[in-house]
């Protein structure tokens, strides 16, 4: 049976939309990776982090929130893989990080660049990189502070890393297409979001494979 990691941060991991900080909500039990395994009959790895970014240690939450150590752990600590699919740049628009949309989009590259890499290809005798561009983060609510100025450069965050992911001929599934996150904080998904979100990124890994 084929095996997919799904690679990223709390959206990932299925953390719901919070009304308070810290939230003491249990994590979406249908969240799309389970979803998505489910419609895809396939065995499940999930890597999903709260906090993690792709190239940002974290004052407040630390350093083992850059997702370029994490995914060399997870990809040296699982397998053999098939797929992989990466969803991050949400916590890199962070008002604290004050990154560009280059920045980040050049460290979605250094990601691509490592799943492609011959040593890791070879470790899992071949497997596919997804990119997912996560829904476009607005904050909100408890969220609003740490993520002011995000919704200005989002576009064109998510542009670059297109680029980036067609530079690579990577497939990138653009997950705005068929949901919008909560507008309780902004950032996380909903129940619904995550069922909806799992289902189409079955049907497009599914199509990927057609073709």
């Amino acid at each position: 049976m084929p095996v997919i990691l799904t690679f990223g941060d709390s959206n990932t991991h299925g953390t719901q939309p919070m009304e308070t900080r810290p939230s003491d909500r249990p994590r979406h039990a249908r969240r799309w990776p389970v979803v998505m395994a489910e419609k895809l009959g396939w065995d499940l790895v999930e890597e999903g982090l709260p906090g993690r970014t792709f190239a940002f240690p974290d004052p407040e939450m630390g350093p083992h929130m850059d997702g370029r150590l994490g995914l060399f752990i997870a990809l040296e600590s699982h397998g053999p893989i098939d797929a992989l699919t990466i969803m991050l740049g949400t916590n890199d628009l962070k008002a604290h990080f004050e990154a560009s949309p280059e920045e980040i989009a050049a460290a979605l590259g250094f990601h691509l660049d490592v799943a492609l890499s011959e040593e890791m290809q070879t470790r899992h005798g071949g497997f596919e990189p997804i990119v997912i561009l996560p829904p476009r983060a607005q904050g909100a609510g408890v969220l609003e502070e740490i993520y002011v100025g995000a919704s200005a450069k989002v576009d064109a965050v998510q542009a670059a890393m297109c680029a980036e992911a067609q530079a690579r001929d990577v497939a990138v599934f653009d997950a705005n297409s068929v949901i919008s996150v909560s507008e309780t904080d902004g950032v996380h998904f909903d129940a619904a979001a995550h069922e909806t979100l799992g289902k189409a990124i079955a049907e497009f890994i599914l199509s990927e494979i057609e073709e």
